[in-house]
């Protein structure tokens, strides 16, 4: 039998390398960027085609490299930043692996052009492959030039799974953002099909995060500073009343490195308690410098996961790090005492008692013991009537007006707070327009709609029986291209970030279809002149954020698949409220509306609307 185990090939190696370390296109910025960083670059761009499918090229003024550095780039395990194990505990740059360029090459067409400030000509070599098709002597200015072209070609599989351009350029914003703002001293310029998405200055941390995130952004923040004989830690955390539900902007980074961290995020939110509601989460920008050897960020290729040598001791400085800049600032609540009608308190003098104040107490005054005489308080009304009904049998008439007052119960609580024993609701009886329902409507709890139907008992959650009859109404509005706008009185003004701005451009005929009216105002702001008709008192800028995001979750999603979530954002933030009481006439077509509809029984996102009780389980429950 012969020997079945053999090397793989350098190309497949490198193949299944990159696997790991470029995901996207988003990772094959990242490395590059990187490495502009560690050669001292103080002017990187950002060129793209189509989010990166067609090309990639990234240009920096920095060391540049000779022509055998040039070549032997590309081979795995070959790196400028480490020499020994040792060094691994002293790093001061963002690559070290020497796997990024090898696993780059393995999956694309590559061109690089690159010169070092004492040569006099540059070098060209050419890729495809993991194979070096041309290198040769070229004139160019310092630094390097980097041309990916056709990401994945060679594996179709990687390629098909791809998602959209929009979802694609997403996550390459995300990227970028990460890097430059962690190196505000350094201009970034990004650009995707000739269009100029961020062109970042030199400056210091804030600047940096205002002019990625909008001048909004300078009144949010709230400056941290400590320095411990264990790490030091600077940046910003935005105030209380600028978190979010979703989107929030949360950053750290160490030693000039992003990273996610789990259990730091942890004590930041601890910090935030008791001063934003639940589910909310608050921004923060927050940079630790340790010593290199404290940390350990050979976890994984992409180098986001680092372990602390002391997290437990950290966790406590960046918990009271935060609550002493919320505290510092006025962010945490303070009791405010209105002094306006407080009564006048005199000051005490050991010859001059205080007298007692006045007061209008009498002792002897029983509510309950009827007096006699002129005033004399009697009730007003007699008791005696009010049961005279029931000692004669017979039962008093009850106008229309009274019997709504009896039938109809605000709700002032929520579904958990109330008793099963004592639920409210609302019971309204129609004798027009009965139908297949019968007519009978009841409300419970603010939330079910119950009405007889033939075979027993129908309820229906009303939120979602709304949910589901907007979303066929703004699906149609999309399908025929003819949304009902309404104008609003005084237009909003929203600040989009630049990632929010290139999804903002993908579906803004979409929104148009729904009812909305944008005006773009230049950098990044956009005025909303109309709203679609029927969701008056809806915060219009977390609508459009929620339905931005939506429009990026999914993955490799077709147009269809974008007017849906769109149109299902739009439904659910326009949707009745739970805890609304609806008359009988409301319930009446809300039913109607619902039963006429081609999916009654689920939301578009697959929850129950209606369920029947039916006879047969009425009856057995009182046998």
């Amino acid at each position: 039998m012969s020997d079945i185990i053999q090397l793989l090939p350098d190309s497949v190696a490198n193949q299944i390398a990159a696997g790991e370390v470029i995901q996207r296109p988003a990772s094959v910025i990242k490395e590059l960027v990187e490495n502009a960083v560690d050669a001292k670059a103080s002017l990187i761009q950002v060129i793209l085609k189509d989010a990166g499918r067609t090309l990639i090229q990234v240009i920096d003024n920095g060391k540049g490299m000779s022509a055998t550095d040039a070549r032997l780039a590309f081979e795995r395990h070959a790196t400028s930043k480490i020499r020994v194990a040792d060094d691994l505990f002293s790093l001061h740059t963002m690559g070290f692996r020497g796997e990024a360029l090898a696993s780059i090459a393995a999956i694309a067409q590559v061109e690089l052009r690159t010169k070092r400030k004492e040569d006099e000509m540059g070098t060209l070599i050419t890729l495809a492959a993991s194979t070096v098709e041309s290198q040769e002597c070229v004139s160019c200015p310092t630094g390097s030039n980097f041309c990916v072209k056709n990401i994945f070609y060679n594996v179709p599989a990687r390629r098909k799974f791809l998602k959209s351009n929009q979802v694609e350029l997403s996550n390459i914003i995300n990227e970028f953002e990460r890097i430059a703002l962690i190196n505000p001293e350094v201009s970034f310029i990004l650009k995707h099909n000739d269009n100029e998405l961020f062109n970042l200055q030199p400056g210091n941390f804030r600047q940096r995060i205002v002019s990625i995130y909008g001048k909004g952004m300078n009144q949010q923040l709230l400056p941290l500073e400590i320095e411990t004989s264990l790490i030091k830690i600077s940046g910003y955390i935005g105030k209380p009343e600028a978190a979010r539900k979703r989107n929030a902007l949360q950053y750290f980074f160490v030693n000039g490195r992003y990273m996610r961290h789990p259990y730091f995020h942890k004590a930041v939110m601890q910090s935030y308690e008791q001063l934003i509601p639940v589910g909310e989460m608050p921004n923060y920008f927050i940079n630790f410098t340790v010593e290199p050897s404290q940390i350990d960020v050979n976890i994984h290729p992409t180098k986001t996961e680092i372990k602390f040598e002391n997290e437990q001791a950290i966790w406590q400085i960046i918990s009271a790090t935060v609550k002493e800049a919320l505290g510092k600032f006025s962010a945490v609540p303070s009791i405010d005492f209105d002094m306006a009608d407080a009564p006048e308190i005199p000051i005490f003098q050991k010859n001059n008692p205080v007298a007692p104040p006045k007061s209008n107490f009498n002792p002897s005054y029983n509510p309950f013991k009827m007096s006699t005489g002129e005033n004399s308080r009697r009730p007003d009304f007699d008791w005696n009537k009010l049961y005279a009904g029931f000692t004669s049998g017979e039962v008093p008439v009850v106008g229309k007006e009274e019997e709504s007052e009896i039938f109809t119960s605000a709700i002032d609580k929520e579904d958990d707070e109330l008793p099963e024993e004592n639920l409210i609701v609302q019971s309204v009886i129609s004798t027009d327009n009965m139908g297949d329902t019968g007519g009978s409507f009841m409300q419970i709890r603010g939330r079910y709609i119950l009405t007889n139907v033939k075979s027993g008992l129908m309820i229906v959650d009303q939120y979602r029986a709304h949910v589901r009859i907007l979303f066929d109404r703004y699906m149609s509005c999309i399908q025929a291209k003819q949304g009902v706008s309404q104008r609003t009185l005084f237009p909003e003004i929203i600040q989009l970030t630049t990632a929010q701005v290139a999804i903002l451009q993908n579906i803004m005929a979409d929104l148009q279809f729904l009812g909305f009216d944008l005006s773009d105002m230049g950098n990044n702001v956009y005025s909303v002149n109309g709203i679609p008709s029927g969701i008056e008192g809806v915060n219009i800028e977390t609508l459009i954020w929620n339905m931005l995001e939506t429009a990026t979750e999914k993955g490799r999603d077709v147009k269809t698949d974008v007017h849906e979530r769109l149109a299902l954002s739009l439904a659910e933030a326009a949707a009745i409220p739970y805890g609304q009481v609806l008359s009988s006439l409301e319930m009446e077509q809300l039913v109607s509306d619902l039963l006429a509809s081609v999916m009654p029984n689920y939301t578009p996102d697959g929850k129950t609307v209606i369920s029947i009780l039916s006879n047969d389980e009425i009856t057995k429950r009182f046998k």
